[in-house]
């Protein structure tokens, strides 16, 4: 018996492909893309290690997630886990943090599809009379319409965007292998940005492209089987995130002569550049940038338009936001209002056309609001210990600390401009929260966690056959990424 329905509003018609699709394309883009390909001009061949180091501390952070999600897989992740373990200030905090980090993400990804397009057309012999801030515009506002169609169209958009970009990744590295040149002692002169003070910054950016490994979350009440699905999807997810990353990595090293590598620590668009550089033109430019465009670029602003327009609906349900924020179109079932206040935030940091001010405040709320999620775990196991975890975390006392205090040593890298801006949005929800507790009175108590149908013994066995598949195509990813970069180094 097919699971179908949940609680009022919501169809749970995603499986774990598209909870592993939505994560992963929410993760891979910008951060990989813009800011991560960056760290390869500071740290050259040595960029494996802070890679290495932001998978390390992505790791145990998934596992609570999901302890958390298949418990409570609610709308809003990370806003009802803060709710419940912790009170619901934090939980309007996390949400509110999680929502501006996505907005950022998205807004950055917009850019980024800007500067792709345009080296593309270029590529082509052709260009664009308008500016690369109103391309970002226009792609925001198809997708921000694309949104409300519908969850469904969504999940099979992200499918179709992800394997569009995976396909085009490994055509394009096997169209530049003739041309790659792979030196070992590349690496020595890079040797001192391994020292403390110049290798946590470089984690701190390699880590937004991890970024977001909990995003299926917030579709928690549009999964089937969350019990089940959503765990695995975030166990597999930082590994995924990870050999994509390790072994785009290791394309630019092999793409930019040495000599020129420290370029791209300020590039706008590092992998356009680096094949320009090394004077690659032709198909696998075009290919590059047709797969970073249409593939990763998109899947991104997919998914970062339609998670956090589920936050802002939970949040108004629950009265911790304005009312008409938890709206749903009548026949679409998707919440309209939020998504256009989404749009109208996205399109403000567009117009700064700056993706170094977007990051920054993206890693502030998405370092926040991990800190509070990763609390959240702590709080609900102390608040609600005989609550059903299908799954549980290991190690809860000595794992959750540790994490809190790598996150805030991360934190601790960031400019002051960035903080500054993050904590001027943590206080302007706090104001919201505090207005709209008084107008609509007192809050309505904690959803009781749900029950969802388990599935058949035949449904069991497809999601079990389809987990494995997941996880050697996962794994050996994971290792090819590591030994091209070990070989690479040794």
């Amino acid at each position: 018996m097919r699971e179908t329905k949940t609680i009022p509003g919501f169809n749970r018609c995603l499986g774990l492909r598209e909870a592993i699709t939505i994560t992963a394309g929410t993760v891979i883009g910008v951060g990989l893309f813009t800011v991560g390909a960056n760290v390869v001009g500071l740290m050259g061949p040595t960029v494996i290690f802070a890679t290495l180091a932001a998978l390390l501390i992505s790791i145990y952070p998934s596992m609570l997630y999901a302890e958390m999600a298949a418990a409570l897989p609610y709308s809003g992740g990370t806003y009802q886990y803060a709710s419940q373990g912790l009170g619901r200030p934090f939980g309007m905090l996390s949400g509110w943090c999680f929502v501006i980090s996505m907005v950022s993400v998205a807004s950055g990804e917009a850019l980024a599809f800007s500067f792709y397009l345009r080296t593309l057309l270029e590529a082509l012999g052709l260009s664009l009379p308008i500016s690369d801030t109103w391309i970002a515009v226009c792609v925001v506002a198809g997708f921000l319409l694309l949104s409300v169609y519908g969850v469904e169209m969504t999940g099979r958009l992200q499918n179709g965007f992800l394997f569009f970009f995976w396909g085009v990744a490994i055509v394009w590295i096997l169209s530049i292998l003739p041309s790659l040149h792979l030196d070992a002692e590349n690496a020595i002169p890079y040797m001192d940005q391994l020292s403390l003070a110049g290798f946590l910054p470089c984690v701190a950016m390699i880590w937004w492209c991890f970024a977001g490994f909990e995003t299926c979350c917030a579709m928690g009440e549009e999964i089937r089987h969350p019990q089940i699905n959503l765990p695995r999807a975030l166990i597999l997810a930082p590994f995924l995130v990870f050999a994509v990353t390790g072994l785009f990595q290791w394309a630019l090293l092999g793409i930019v002569p040495s000599d020129a590598l420290a370029g791209l620590a300020e590039a706008a668009a590092p992998y356009a550049d680096s094949m320009r550089l090394a004077g690659i033109t032709g198909f696998p430019l075009v290919l590059l940038c047709l797969g970073i465009a249409f593939g990763g670029d998109f899947s991104t602003l997919n998914a970062s338009i339609c998670a956090p327009a589920r936050y802002l609906f939970s949040m108004a349900k629950d009265g911790a936001l304005p009312r008409f924020l938890a709206v749903l179109h009548p026949r679409y079932r998707t919440p309209v209002p939020a998504i256009l206040i989404l749009g109208g935030l996205m399109l403000l940091l567009i117009a700064t056309n700056s993706i170094s001010l977007i990051a920054s405040l993206s890693l502030f709320a998405t370092l926040f609001y991990y800190i509070l999620g990763i609390a959240s775990a702590c709080g609900l196991r102390i608040r609600q210990p005989g609550l059903h975890r299908p799954y549980r975390a290991p190690l809860l006392w000595v794992g959750a600390p540790a994490s809190i205090l790598v996150y805030l040593l991360l934190m601790a890298q960031l400019d002051y401009a960035a903080i500054l801006a993050g904590a001027a949005w943590c206080l302007l929800g706090l104001l919201l929260f505090r207005v709209c507790r008084r107008r609509r009175g007192s809050l309505p108590p904690n959803p009781l966690a749900p029950n969802p149908i388990p599935p058949d013994c035949v449904e069991k066995k497809r999601m079990d056959r389809e987990f494995r598949l997941w996880c050697v195509v996962v794994a050996a990813a994971v290792l090819a990424a590591l030994g091209l970069h070990l070989a690479l180094l040794l």
